[in-house]
């Protein structure tokens, strides 16, 4: 799995111009999953997401997680940061399809919430053709992939 995780002051998700969710600072994780991603993927994602310190304390930068401070996040599905290039083309096979990514994805969704405040959980619409609003702050930006996805990645390119 991966994770585009972005620091914001607020962000929100609209399809056909309705919210379906916004938060106000927090973090935005944009979430990818491959073909070959478990439930392991998703144990590993949730603990570093929720421990990743990208907040200040008392003037320090890099001290405080998202859980620390008792911000929100807002989880969007993204089966795009699985591409590679075909020339100029992006080809996404590589991403977990349909109702098999969509159940991977509501199981990241509980885990998070299981290991953090369920209120403070919030996603988009999967599957849906989604505007995502974000307002960064830094801007931060931070690219986390699970273990096992790295390990089939690189037998993939053997």
């Amino acid at each position: 799995m991966r994770a585009v995780i972005q620091r914001v002051k607020a962000a929100k998700v609209t399809v056909l111009d309705e919210l379906v969710s916004s938060i106000g600072p927090g973090l935005c994780v944009l979430v990818g999953i491959k073909t070959s991603d478990t439930a392991t993927d998703v144990e590993y994602l949730v603990r570093k997401i929720l421990a990743l310190r990208l907040f200040e304390d008392e003037g320090k930068r890099w001290q405080k997680s998202v859980k620390d401070l008792e911000l929100d996040i807002l989880c969007v599905s993204q089966f795009t940061l699985y591409h590679r290039l075909k020339g100029n083309k992006p080809d996404f096979s590589g991403a977990m399809k349909g109702e098999e990514a969509n159940q991977l994805y509501n199981q990241f969704l509980d885990r998070l919430r299981q290991s953090y405040v369920s209120s403070k959980i919030k996603d988009g619409k999967f599957g849906a053709y989604m505007q995502v609003h974000i307002e960064n702050d830094g801007p931060v930006t931070i690219e986390l992939e699970s273990p096992q996805s790295k390990r089939a990645e690189e037998c993939a390119e053997k």
